[in-house]
């Protein structure tokens, strides 16, 4: 496993060792041991979620103000371009972003610590989003800010309108979130 940070040291892209061959290929996607050696801390995972989207959906940018989440990202089928948000106050990358294309062949993981907003938009027909939690979905504490925020300026690499959900139509501006005080 290759763990590479991005331009914010916390969030790192993760790379697996691929065994391939004319018959297809190997990789463990995850060691608890690896991943905790590669991102320099303990972390525990306590939930597993799969969605599948169609071409434009953009989910997010979604956290929770209590039982904030760490997440493990991945696509297994299609591509996203996948975008975490520095919502820790005492941060010094606070509002800032980072964003990787993450598909079923570049292997390419996503970790989004804690204190994070994350968010996604399908560049493929469709494509199927796996990701680990480190804390369970509390849905009185979760929050979202607008995926065009202004402040924030995200380039989601998407041309055309994306397709949003009723929640994600919601979502606030960033000076306006409910954010917390995370280190």
């Amino acid at each position: 496993m290759i763990a590479t940070p991005t331009k914010i040291s916390d969030v790192m892209i993760i790379e697996p060792k691929i065994f391939g061959d004319s018959r297809g290929f190997f990789f463990e996607s995850f060691n608890q041991n690896d991943f905790n050696a590669a991102i320099g801390k303990q972390v525990d995972f306590v939930q597993d979620n799969h969605s599948r989207s169609l071409k434009g959906v953009l989910r997010g940018i979604h956290y929770q103000i209590q039982q904030p989440q760490g997440k493990l990202v991945r696509v297994v089928s299609g591509a996203v371009f996948d975008v975490a948000v520095d919502l820790r106050k005492s941060s010094p990358t606070f509002g800032q972003w980072v964003g990787v294309e993450l598909n079923a062949d570049n292997h390419k993981q996503l970790w989004v610590p804690e204190g994070f907003g994350h968010g996604f938009v399908v560049l493929s027909e469709s494509a199927e989003f796996l990701y680990k939690t480190t804390d369970y979905y509390a849905p009185e504490h979760e929050r979202c800010i607008a995926w065009d925020d202004e402040t924030l300026s995200i380039d989601w690499r998407y041309n055309g309108t994306p397709s949003l959900s009723d929640k994600d139509l919601k979502g606030v501006e960033f000076t306006m979130a409910d954010i917390f005080t995370l280190k």
